[in-house]
Protein backbone atom coordinates (compact mmCIF):
# COMPACT_ATOMS: atom_id res chain seq x y z
CA UNK A 1 0.00 0.00 0.00
CA UNK A 2 2.83 2.20 0.21
CA UNK A 3 2.31 3.24 -3.42
CA UNK A 4 -0.63 4.62 -2.64
CA UNK A 5 1.13 7.47 -0.38
CA UNK A 6 2.24 8.88 -4.26
CA UNK A 7 -1.95 9.97 -4.70
CA UNK A 8 -2.35 10.69 -1.03
CA UNK A 9 -1.81 14.82 -2.61
CA UNK A 10 -4.20 14.12 -5.22
CA UNK A 11 -6.69 12.59 -3.48
CA UNK A 12 -6.57 15.00 -0.67
CA UNK A 13 -6.91 18.26 -3.66
CA UNK A 14 -10.07 16.04 -4.81
CA UNK A 15 -11.72 16.06 -1.54
CA UNK A 16 -11.40 19.59 -1.22
CA UNK A 17 -12.81 20.90 -4.36
CA UNK A 18 -15.36 18.28 -3.82
CA UNK A 19 -16.69 19.94 -0.76
CA UNK A 20 -16.62 23.50 -2.18
CA UNK A 21 -17.81 23.07 -5.37
CA UNK A 22 -20.25 19.85 -4.37
CA UNK A 23 -21.93 22.36 -2.01
CA UNK A 24 -22.07 25.37 -3.84
CA UNK A 25 -24.73 24.44 -6.18
CA UNK A 26 -27.60 23.34 -3.66
CA UNK A 27 -26.25 26.46 -1.65
CA UNK A 28 -27.29 28.90 -4.52
CA UNK A 29 -30.20 27.28 -4.58
CA UNK A 30 -31.37 27.58 -1.28
CA UNK A 31 -29.88 31.33 -0.85
CA UNK A 32 -31.70 31.98 -4.30
CA UNK A 33 -35.25 31.61 -2.95
CA UNK A 34 -34.36 33.23 0.45
CA UNK A 35 -33.38 36.76 -2.15
CA UNK A 36 -36.30 35.98 -3.46
CA UNK A 37 -34.76 34.87 -7.06
CA UNK A 38 -37.45 33.19 -9.59
CA UNK A 39 -37.21 29.33 -9.63
CA UNK A 40 -36.25 29.84 -13.60
CA UNK A 41 -33.49 31.96 -12.34
CA UNK A 42 -32.23 29.10 -10.30
CA UNK A 43 -32.31 27.02 -12.52
CA UNK A 44 -30.56 29.31 -15.06
CA UNK A 45 -27.49 29.31 -12.14
CA UNK A 46 -27.61 25.31 -12.94
CA UNK A 47 -27.30 25.39 -16.42
CA UNK A 48 -24.47 28.15 -16.23
CA UNK A 49 -22.31 25.91 -13.70
CA UNK A 50 -22.75 22.97 -16.42
CA UNK A 51 -21.62 25.27 -19.31
CA UNK A 52 -18.68 26.18 -17.37
CA UNK A 53 -17.94 22.88 -16.85
CA UNK A 54 -18.27 22.25 -20.77
CA UNK A 55 -15.83 24.95 -21.68
CA UNK A 56 -13.37 24.04 -18.52
CA UNK A 57 -13.19 20.55 -20.05
CA UNK A 58 -12.16 21.63 -23.93
CA UNK A 59 -9.82 23.99 -22.03
CA UNK A 60 -8.04 22.47 -19.69
CA UNK A 61 -5.67 20.17 -21.88
CA UNK A 62 -5.02 22.96 -23.72
CA UNK A 63 -3.78 25.56 -20.75
CA UNK A 64 -2.05 22.61 -19.66
CA UNK A 65 0.06 22.51 -22.31
CA UNK A 66 0.97 26.12 -22.50
CA UNK A 67 1.54 26.06 -18.37
CA UNK A 68 2.03 22.89 -17.25
CA UNK A 69 -0.48 21.29 -14.95
CA UNK A 70 0.58 23.13 -11.40
CA UNK A 71 -0.29 26.66 -12.61
CA UNK A 72 -3.08 25.11 -14.77
CA UNK A 73 -4.38 23.85 -11.79
CA UNK A 74 -3.88 27.47 -9.99
CA UNK A 75 -5.88 29.22 -12.51
CA UNK A 76 -9.01 27.03 -12.34
CA UNK A 77 -8.69 26.84 -7.93
CA UNK A 78 -8.97 30.44 -8.81
CA UNK A 79 -11.80 30.65 -10.67
CA UNK A 80 -13.86 28.85 -8.19
CA UNK A 81 -12.29 31.04 -5.04
CA UNK A 82 -13.14 33.89 -7.03
CA UNK A 83 -16.92 32.64 -8.09
CA UNK A 84 -17.87 31.77 -4.12
CA UNK A 85 -16.49 34.43 -2.58
CA UNK A 86 -18.09 36.98 -5.05
CA UNK A 87 -21.24 35.54 -4.51
CA UNK A 88 -22.31 37.95 -1.26
CA UNK A 89 -20.89 41.29 -3.26
CA UNK A 90 -23.22 40.87 -6.13
CA UNK A 91 -26.80 39.62 -4.99
CA UNK A 92 -28.76 38.94 -7.91
CA UNK A 93 -29.72 35.73 -10.25
CA UNK A 94 -27.32 37.51 -14.19
CA UNK A 95 -24.25 37.94 -12.11
CA UNK A 96 -24.16 34.78 -10.15
CA UNK A 97 -24.98 32.85 -13.59
CA UNK A 98 -21.78 33.96 -14.52
CA UNK A 99 -20.02 33.28 -11.05
CA UNK A 100 -21.65 29.75 -11.29
CA UNK A 101 -19.71 29.53 -15.43
CA UNK A 102 -16.61 30.29 -13.06
CA UNK A 103 -17.17 27.18 -10.18
CA UNK A 104 -18.30 25.11 -13.25
CA UNK A 105 -15.08 26.11 -14.87
CA UNK A 106 -13.24 24.81 -11.35
CA UNK A 107 -13.93 21.68 -10.86
CA UNK A 108 -13.85 21.11 -14.98
CA UNK A 109 -10.23 22.01 -15.12
CA UNK A 110 -8.87 21.01 -11.58
CA UNK A 111 -10.43 17.41 -12.15
CA UNK A 112 -8.86 17.62 -15.86
CA UNK A 113 -5.37 18.46 -14.55
CA UNK A 114 -5.35 16.00 -11.24
CA UNK A 115 -6.81 12.83 -13.83
CA UNK A 116 -3.83 13.20 -16.24
CA UNK A 117 -1.48 13.94 -13.76
CA UNK A 118 -2.78 10.04 -11.94
CA UNK A 119 -2.25 8.67 -15.39
CA UNK A 120 1.02 9.53 -15.79
CA UNK A 121 1.80 7.78 -12.21
CA UNK A 122 -0.54 4.43 -12.89
CA UNK A 123 0.59 1.43 -13.95
CA UNK A 124 -1.20 -2.08 -14.71
CA UNK A 125 -0.17 -3.26 -11.47
CA UNK A 126 -1.68 -0.50 -9.50
CA UNK A 127 -4.69 0.43 -11.87
CA UNK A 128 -7.22 -1.38 -10.31
CA UNK A 129 -6.77 -0.21 -6.47
CA UNK A 130 -5.85 3.46 -7.07
CA UNK A 131 -9.27 4.12 -9.14
CA UNK A 132 -10.92 1.93 -6.27
CA UNK A 133 -9.49 4.23 -3.59
CA UNK A 134 -10.02 7.37 -6.37
CA UNK A 135 -13.66 6.74 -6.60
CA UNK A 136 -14.56 6.28 -2.68
CA UNK A 137 -12.76 9.77 -2.35
CA UNK A 138 -14.86 11.43 -4.67
CA UNK A 139 -18.06 9.94 -3.81
CA UNK A 140 -17.66 10.44 -0.27
CA UNK A 141 -16.49 13.98 -0.08
CA UNK A 142 -19.40 15.03 -2.92
CA UNK A 143 -22.23 13.25 -0.17
CA UNK A 144 -20.71 15.11 2.61
CA UNK A 145 -20.95 18.29 0.65
CA UNK A 146 -24.57 17.65 0.31
CA UNK A 147 -24.50 17.65 4.12
CA UNK A 148 -22.92 20.80 4.68
CA UNK A 149 -26.19 22.60 3.55
CA UNK A 150 -27.66 21.94 7.09
CA UNK A 151 -24.87 23.85 8.73
CA UNK A 152 -24.52 26.51 5.92
CA UNK A 153 -27.04 29.42 6.30
CA UNK A 154 -28.51 30.42 2.98
CA UNK A 155 -27.29 33.88 1.45
CA UNK A 156 -25.13 34.96 4.17
CA UNK A 157 -21.28 35.57 3.12
CA UNK A 158 -19.80 32.86 6.03
CA UNK A 159 -21.10 30.24 3.85
CA UNK A 160 -19.77 31.22 0.31
CA UNK A 161 -16.26 32.22 2.25
CA UNK A 162 -15.72 29.02 3.86
CA UNK A 163 -16.51 27.61 0.45
CA UNK A 164 -14.07 29.42 -1.18
CA UNK A 165 -10.93 28.74 1.80
CA UNK A 166 -11.98 25.34 1.08
CA UNK A 167 -11.67 25.44 -3.18
CA UNK A 168 -8.42 27.41 -2.33
CA UNK A 169 -6.70 24.77 0.32
CA UNK A 170 -7.13 22.49 -2.37
CA UNK A 171 -4.15 24.02 -3.87
CA UNK A 172 -1.86 23.15 -0.79
CA UNK A 173 -1.58 19.40 -1.65
CA UNK A 174 -0.39 20.27 -5.03
CA UNK A 175 1.98 23.05 -4.37
CA UNK A 176 3.71 20.93 -1.58
CA UNK A 177 3.61 17.92 -2.81
CA UNK A 178 7.56 16.37 -4.05
CA UNK A 179 5.57 14.47 -7.12
CA UNK A 180 7.60 15.40 -10.36
CA UNK A 181 5.36 17.40 -12.79
CA UNK A 182 4.53 14.56 -15.11
CA UNK A 183 4.31 15.34 -19.20
CA UNK A 184 1.62 16.96 -20.68
CA UNK A 185 -0.75 14.62 -22.51
CA UNK A 186 -2.78 15.13 -25.28
CA UNK A 187 -6.26 16.75 -25.77
CA UNK A 188 -8.42 14.35 -27.12
CA UNK A 189 -9.81 15.25 -30.11
CA UNK A 190 -14.25 15.52 -30.08
CA UNK A 191 -15.98 14.10 -32.76
CA UNK A 192 -19.77 13.58 -31.48
CA UNK A 193 -21.51 13.06 -34.32
CA UNK A 194 -19.05 10.35 -35.69
CA UNK A 195 -19.88 9.13 -31.82
CA UNK A 196 -23.75 9.03 -32.32
CA UNK A 197 -23.40 7.04 -35.42
CA UNK A 198 -20.95 4.32 -33.68
CA UNK A 199 -23.82 3.69 -31.24
CA UNK A 200 -26.67 5.79 -31.17
CA UNK A 201 -28.35 4.67 -28.15
CA UNK A 202 -25.15 5.39 -26.19
CA UNK A 203 -25.28 8.72 -27.35
CA UNK A 204 -28.60 9.38 -26.30
CA UNK A 205 -28.27 7.31 -22.98
CA UNK A 206 -25.45 9.76 -22.01
CA UNK A 207 -27.63 12.94 -23.02
CA UNK A 208 -30.45 11.80 -20.66
CA UNK A 209 -28.18 10.87 -18.50
CA UNK A 210 -26.74 14.40 -18.40
CA UNK A 211 -30.07 15.56 -18.57
CA UNK A 212 -31.18 13.63 -15.36
CA UNK A 213 -28.09 14.03 -13.20
CA UNK A 214 -27.68 17.54 -13.60
CA UNK A 215 -31.59 18.85 -13.03
CA UNK A 216 -31.85 17.06 -9.90
CA UNK A 217 -28.42 18.42 -8.21
CA UNK A 218 -29.03 21.61 -9.35
CA UNK A 219 -32.75 21.97 -9.06
CA UNK A 220 -33.61 18.83 -6.52
CA UNK A 221 -33.52 21.96 -3.33
CA UNK A 222 -36.15 23.44 -4.89
CA UNK A 223 -38.69 20.21 -4.94
CA UNK A 224 -36.98 19.63 -1.37
CA UNK A 225 -38.35 23.08 -0.15
CA UNK A 226 -41.22 22.81 -2.17
CA UNK A 227 -42.49 20.25 -0.08
CA UNK A 228 -41.74 21.12 3.45
CA UNK A 229 -37.96 19.03 3.98
CA UNK A 230 -35.59 21.43 6.46
CA UNK A 231 -31.95 22.54 4.75
CA UNK A 232 -30.17 19.76 6.63
CA UNK A 233 -33.19 17.39 5.10
CA UNK A 234 -32.54 18.38 1.46
CA UNK A 235 -28.63 17.43 2.46
CA UNK A 236 -29.66 13.90 3.31
CA UNK A 237 -32.10 13.85 0.29
CA UNK A 238 -29.34 14.59 -1.97
CA UNK A 239 -26.70 12.70 -0.42
CA UNK A 240 -29.09 9.59 -0.05
CA UNK A 241 -29.15 10.11 -4.20
CA UNK A 242 -25.69 10.06 -4.19
CA UNK A 243 -25.03 6.73 -2.40
CA UNK A 244 -27.72 5.02 -4.11
CA UNK A 245 -25.78 4.90 -7.10
CA UNK A 246 -22.82 4.09 -5.86
CA UNK A 247 -23.85 1.23 -4.32
CA UNK A 248 -25.86 0.26 -7.64
CA UNK A 249 -22.91 0.06 -9.44
CA UNK A 250 -21.68 -3.09 -8.61
CA UNK A 251 -25.04 -4.97 -9.06
CA UNK A 252 -25.73 -3.05 -12.53
CA UNK A 253 -22.05 -3.93 -13.85
CA UNK A 254 -22.25 -7.53 -12.96
CA UNK A 255 -25.58 -7.56 -15.03
CA UNK A 256 -24.32 -5.29 -17.85
CA UNK A 257 -21.13 -7.66 -18.15
CA UNK A 258 -23.39 -11.32 -18.64
CA UNK A 259 -26.90 -9.57 -20.55
CA UNK A 260 -27.39 -7.49 -23.06
CA UNK A 261 -26.75 -3.65 -21.93
CA UNK A 262 -29.33 -2.59 -23.89
CA UNK A 263 -31.97 -4.61 -21.74
CA UNK A 264 -30.34 -3.30 -19.01
CA UNK A 265 -30.23 0.20 -19.91
CA UNK A 266 -34.04 -0.15 -20.60
CA UNK A 267 -34.48 -2.02 -17.76
CA UNK A 268 -32.83 1.18 -15.68
CA UNK A 269 -34.85 3.76 -17.21
CA UNK A 270 -38.08 1.89 -16.63
CA UNK A 271 -37.17 1.37 -13.20
CA UNK A 272 -36.37 5.07 -13.30
CA UNK A 273 -40.22 6.26 -14.74
CA UNK A 274 -41.74 4.04 -11.66
CA UNK A 275 -39.66 5.75 -9.20
CA UNK A 276 -39.93 9.05 -10.31
CA UNK A 277 -43.77 8.64 -10.40
CA UNK A 278 -43.63 7.32 -6.67
CA UNK A 279 -41.67 9.93 -5.57
CA UNK A 280 -44.38 12.46 -7.32
CA UNK A 281 -47.40 10.54 -6.16
CA UNK A 282 -45.82 10.20 -2.50
CA UNK A 283 -43.71 13.07 -1.20
CA UNK A 284 -46.31 15.28 0.45
CA UNK A 285 -47.58 11.84 2.63
CA UNK A 286 -44.61 10.64 4.42
CA UNK A 287 -40.79 11.76 4.98
CA UNK A 288 -39.25 7.95 4.80
CA UNK A 289 -41.01 7.37 1.33
CA UNK A 290 -39.04 10.50 0.37
CA UNK A 291 -35.56 8.87 1.17
CA UNK A 292 -36.81 5.43 0.20
CA UNK A 293 -37.39 7.35 -3.37
CA UNK A 294 -34.19 9.15 -3.21
CA UNK A 295 -32.49 5.77 -2.91
CA UNK A 296 -33.85 3.95 -5.30
CA UNK A 297 -33.73 7.21 -7.93
CA UNK A 298 -29.77 7.02 -7.65
CA UNK A 299 -30.07 3.18 -8.41
CA UNK A 300 -32.05 3.85 -11.11
CA UNK A 301 -30.37 6.87 -13.02
CA UNK A 302 -26.84 6.88 -11.86
CA UNK A 303 -25.56 3.83 -13.61
CA UNK A 304 -26.86 5.02 -17.25
CA UNK A 305 -24.25 6.86 -18.00
CA UNK A 306 -21.78 3.88 -17.52
CA UNK A 307 -23.66 1.54 -18.98
CA UNK A 308 -24.43 3.80 -22.00
CA UNK A 309 -20.88 4.59 -22.07
CA UNK A 310 -19.77 0.59 -22.25
CA UNK A 311 -22.50 -0.10 -24.84
CA UNK A 312 -20.65 2.48 -27.07
CA UNK A 313 -17.29 0.30 -26.47
CA UNK A 314 -18.68 -2.36 -27.58
CA UNK A 315 -18.86 -0.98 -31.05
CA UNK A 316 -15.80 0.88 -31.09
CA UNK A 317 -11.88 0.35 -31.93
CA UNK A 318 -9.54 -0.03 -28.51
CA UNK A 319 -7.44 2.43 -29.85
CA UNK A 320 -10.70 4.75 -30.29
CA UNK A 321 -11.75 4.19 -26.75
CA UNK A 322 -10.11 7.41 -25.39
CA UNK A 323 -11.11 9.82 -28.28
CA UNK A 324 -15.21 8.00 -28.44
CA UNK A 325 -15.11 8.79 -24.31
CA UNK A 326 -14.60 12.18 -24.67
CA UNK A 327 -17.26 12.61 -27.24
CA UNK A 328 -19.51 10.76 -24.68
CA UNK A 329 -18.44 13.36 -22.10
CA UNK A 330 -19.06 16.37 -24.71
CA UNK A 331 -22.69 15.04 -25.08
CA UNK A 332 -23.16 14.48 -21.17
CA UNK A 333 -22.64 18.03 -21.23
CA UNK A 334 -25.05 19.40 -23.64
CA UNK A 335 -27.95 17.23 -21.85
CA UNK A 336 -26.59 19.25 -18.27
CA UNK A 337 -26.52 22.52 -19.67
CA UNK A 338 -30.50 22.59 -20.54
CA UNK A 339 -31.63 20.30 -18.23
CA UNK A 340 -31.68 22.81 -15.09
CA UNK A 341 -33.43 25.69 -17.04
CA UNK A 342 -35.98 23.36 -18.71
CA UNK A 343 -36.45 21.98 -15.36
CA UNK A 344 -36.94 25.05 -13.02
CA UNK A 345 -39.18 26.32 -15.39
CA UNK A 346 -41.75 23.48 -15.52
CA UNK A 347 -42.03 23.32 -11.49
CA UNK A 348 -42.48 26.62 -11.85
CA UNK A 349 -45.67 26.37 -13.80
CA UNK A 350 -46.87 22.91 -12.42
CA UNK A 351 -45.37 22.64 -9.10
CA UNK A 352 -42.35 20.63 -6.91
CA UNK A 353 -43.55 17.12 -9.06
CA UNK A 354 -43.07 18.54 -12.26
CA UNK A 355 -39.16 17.96 -11.76
CA UNK A 356 -39.83 14.09 -11.60
CA UNK A 357 -42.30 14.37 -14.53
CA UNK A 358 -39.75 15.29 -16.75
CA UNK A 359 -37.06 12.87 -16.05
CA UNK A 360 -39.60 10.63 -16.40
CA UNK A 361 -40.46 12.05 -19.50
CA UNK A 362 -36.54 11.71 -20.76
CA UNK A 363 -36.24 7.92 -19.51
CA UNK A 364 -39.62 6.84 -21.46
CA UNK A 365 -38.02 8.21 -24.43
CA UNK A 366 -34.97 6.56 -23.85
CA UNK A 367 -36.94 3.08 -23.48
CA UNK A 368 -38.59 3.82 -26.80
CA UNK A 369 -35.84 4.36 -28.57
CA UNK A 370 -33.50 1.70 -26.96
CA UNK A 371 -36.25 -0.74 -27.87
CA UNK A 372 -36.28 0.32 -31.66
CA UNK A 373 -32.47 -0.04 -31.60
CA UNK A 374 -32.74 -3.71 -30.80
CA UNK A 375 -34.42 -4.16 -34.35
CA UNK A 376 -32.14 -2.25 -35.84
CA UNK A 377 -28.90 -4.53 -35.18
CA UNK A 378 -27.99 -7.00 -33.24
CA UNK A 379 -25.87 -6.92 -30.08
CA UNK A 380 -22.02 -8.02 -29.95
CA UNK A 381 -20.82 -11.21 -28.74
CA UNK A 382 -20.01 -11.20 -25.07
CA UNK A 383 -16.31 -12.15 -26.28
CA UNK A 384 -16.45 -8.90 -27.73
CA UNK A 385 -17.53 -6.60 -24.97
CA UNK A 386 -15.55 -4.18 -22.92
CA UNK A 387 -15.81 -4.86 -19.61
CA UNK A 388 -18.28 -3.02 -17.28
CA UNK A 389 -16.40 0.24 -14.98
CA UNK A 390 -17.81 3.20 -13.39
CA UNK A 391 -17.16 5.99 -15.62
CA UNK A 392 -17.68 9.29 -13.28
CA UNK A 393 -18.18 12.47 -14.90
CA UNK A 394 -15.31 14.44 -14.58
CA UNK A 395 -13.49 15.39 -17.45
CA UNK A 396 -12.53 14.42 -20.81
CA UNK A 397 -9.67 12.05 -19.84
CA UNK A 398 -10.80 9.87 -17.66
CA UNK A 399 -11.53 7.01 -19.72
CA UNK A 400 -7.00 7.28 -19.89
CA UNK A 401 -7.26 6.46 -16.60
CA UNK A 402 -9.91 3.76 -17.21
CA UNK A 403 -8.40 1.65 -19.95
CA UNK A 404 -11.00 -0.66 -20.63
CA UNK A 405 -10.34 -4.10 -22.54
CA UNK A 406 -11.97 -6.48 -24.18
CA UNK A 407 -13.22 -9.36 -22.06
CA UNK A 408 -11.07 -13.00 -23.34
CA UNK A 409 -13.57 -15.50 -24.75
Amino acid sequence: MRFLLTFIPLFLAIALLQLSSGAIGPLDALSGLKLGFSTPDIGLLGSAHFLGFFIGCWWAPRLMGAVGHSRTFAVFAACGAIGAIAHPLLPDATSWALLRIMTGLCIAGCYTVIEAWMQALLTNKNRGRVMGVYRVVDISASSVAQLLIGVLEPGHYTAYNLLAILCCACLLPLTLSTNTQPPTPTAPRLRPLQTALISPLGAAGVIIAGLTASSFRMVGPIYGQGIGLTNLQIGYFLATVLIGGALAQFPVGWLADRFDRRWVLTGLSVLSIIVCGSIALTSQQSLSLVFVGAALFGVATFPIFSVASAHTNDFTDPEKMIEVNASLMFMYGIGAIFSPYVASNLIAWYGPAALFAFIACAHLLLVIFSLSRMRARPTVEDDARTRYTYLPRTSFTIAKLIRRSRKKP
